[in-house]
């Protein structure tokens, strides 16, 4: 029979809770597709907006000092960009004067103004409307006036106006405050070249750092949303190998079963976006919302995502099949597999330790790398500390719950660190986020730009842990499940031996909370020593505020995920015949 019809017979005959399983599986691909797809627009939404603030940056040709230049005879006109606080927002007026026929209009109109006219932004007009009167020199426009063009506005609310002037006009040739409080002269410009400012190029970082936070933990899950009810798999697949199936129909179902639901998944994550895009674009960063073009990344991105998810998948399902090639037998009669090697730890401890020695003084790109090391390392060592912990919690047993609970940690360390790696990585997030979120409110600083990045920041903050706390208790949530599905027979079993659900329910719980507990404690800690490398090791209150309120719902997330998961586990405890897959 082809491999692939037996995959998908074997997937149907699983009977409700195989289906099941493969509903969870695909539910965990959708969760980490959505997200990932989030997290990757945000980088181009940042990009767009870089492009669009670009030609108020343009290269300058010479100073306008009064001195002769000799650079001034490549320059085609004279900018001067200042900016003024209007209320709680930010006006910027950029005032250009045309020097001969080579200069060309900005982004977002068809001509350069003429001496004298103005044209506003779309929602500079609706607040000079509503004021009734000036801002400075910038007045009411009748209805149907010039408006600047979406491709000059960084965001649909954002408050711009062109002046036209002379080239000798001392209105645009005197200093005016800029975009940090200093004065700025007027420059002679070459034309609207892309350089994208300063706080453009900061967003741009910030943005990375925050990518980094979000994707690694979705890949995590993503690639344990293959191991999920992997017990039932690996049975199944080592009666096939010991009734004759060869290593390579083995791969090959394995593959097929896991990429077809990761597929479904990977579309439905797409479509999930989809829907939720309209509510994200609300997002205000930046001073304003988002253009609904800036959170749609394209064909391109979201094919990646739809073929890189079920190929992560595939190769996580495939890296797990050793013992099923290598010793069906061993499989079959549940033999406790090797234990992991503390090697483990000495890279965790080489990574983390390296981070702060790396990252001084580089470019973001090599400390999101780094930070993106830690986080896998920290994903490579919970396995090891989950084992540890089931041992000694073996030893210190004084109830059957708890020695069911050490045995289990002891005998499947990698399901149990599934179960806790959301929410231990969030800790990680929170961590790290806690030491750098800023002790000062946006009310208590001068500079109009500086306070909008402080807001901003804090808003940034909101959304990754957001983000990383639906990745956690949907992570806890599924695998909770799952692992109850993966051990239904023996749940099924014990249970007819006369054990009480609730002591079974007790064990459950606390195979869970104890390694999270410990790992959640080591997440926090390593988060917040790789953010000292930024701060100096100092948390502000709003810092402490943000890591206690993500150890609260961290650990109200695992127990309301357990506790959803009560009813299953009473189900497959009443099957009068445990049936074996």
């Amino acid at each position: 029979m082809n491999s692939i019809r037996l995959s998908w017979r074997l997937l149907r005959g699983g009977g409700r809770k195989g289906l099941l399983g493969a509903g969870l599986t695909l539910a965990a691909v959708a969760v980490s597709s959505m997200l990932l797809v989030f997290a990757v627009t945000v980088n181009f939404a940042f990009d767009g907006r870089a492009d669009r603030s670009a030609w108020r940056n343009p290269p300058p040709a010479a100073k306008v000092t009064g001195k002769k230049s000799p650079h001034k005879k490549d320059a085609v006109a004279v900018q001067a960009v200042h900016y003024q606080a209007v209320g709680d927002r930010m006006l910027t007026v950029v005032r250009l004067a045309a020097l001969d026929e080579r200069a060309t209009p900005p982004p977002g109109l068809d001509r350069l103004p003429a001496p004298g006219q103005v044209v506003l932004s779309p929602a500079l007009a609706e607040v000079l409307s509503g004021l009734g009167g000036a801002i400075g020199d910038l007045r009411p426009q009748p209805e149907g006036s010039v408006r600047l063009g979406d491709e000059a506005l960084i965001h649909p609310g954002e408050l711009v106006a062109v002046v036209g002037h002379t080239p000798d006009d001392p209105e645009l040739l005197k200093p005016r405050k800029g975009a940090h409080g200093k004065d700025v002269p007027a420059t002679w410009i070459k034309g609207f070249a892309n350089e994208p400012t300063n706080d453009a190029i900061a967003y741009q970082a910030l943005a990375l750092i925050a990518t980094v936070l979000i994707v690694v933990p979705l890949l995590v899950f993503g690639g344990a949303a293959a191991r999920l009810t992997v017990a039932r798999r690996d049975q199944r697949l080592a009666a096939l190998r010991l009734v004759g199936a060869t290593p390579g129909q083995v791969v090959l179902m394995t593959v097929a079963e896991a990429m077809v639901v990761a597929f479904a998944g990977a579309v439905l994550g797409v479509v999930l976006y989809g829907a939720a895009a309209p509510a994200l674009s609300r997002i205000e960063i930046g001073g304003g919302p988002w253009f609904a073009g800036d959170l749609w990344p394209g064909p391109l991105p979201l094919l990646a995502v739809v073929l890189a998810v079920p190929l992560l998948v595939g190769v996580s399902a495939v890296a797990g099949l050793r013992r099923v090639v290598v010793s069906p037998l061993g499989v079959a009669k549940r033999e406790t597999p090797p234990g992991m090697r503390a090697v483990r730890v000495v890279v965790f401890l080489a990574v983390v330790a390296a981070f702060p020695v790396r990252t001084a003084g580089v470019g973001v790109g090599v400390v999101a790398v780094m930070l993106g090391l830690v986080f896998l390392c920290v994903n490579l060592v919970g396995p090891w500390v989950v084992a540890l912990i089931g041992r000694v919690t073996t030893r210190m047993a004084r109830t059957p719950a708890r020695l069911l609970a050490g045995r289990r940690l002891t005998d499947d360390p990698r399901s149990a660190w599934r179960t806790v790696s959301g929410v231990a990585m969030t800790g990680f997030v929170a961590g790290f986020i806690g030491l750098l979120t800023p002790g000062i409110t946006s009310g208590e600083v001068e500079d109009p730009g500086v306070a909008m990045l402080i807001q901003d920041l804090k808003t940034g903050t909101i959304v990754v842990l957001t983000v990383s706390f639906l990745v956690a208790i949907a992570s806890a949530g599924i695998t909770a499940a799952s692992s109850i599905l993966d051990r239904r027979q023996t749940y099924a079993l014990l249970r007819l031996a006369g054990t009480p659900l609730e002591v079974l329910d007790r064990a459950r719980r606390a195979e869970t909370l104890i390694p999270l507990t410990v790992m959640g404690g080591g997440s926090i800690a390593t988060g917040a020593f790789t953010a000292m490398s930024f701060t100096g090791g100092v948390p502000s209150a709003d810092g402490l505020i943000v890591l206690g309120v993500s150890v609260a719902a961290g650990f109200a997330g695992v127990v309301a995920a357990g506790a959803l998961s009560r009813p299953l586990l009473r189900s497959v405890t009443t099957e009068p015949v445990p049936r074996p897959d």
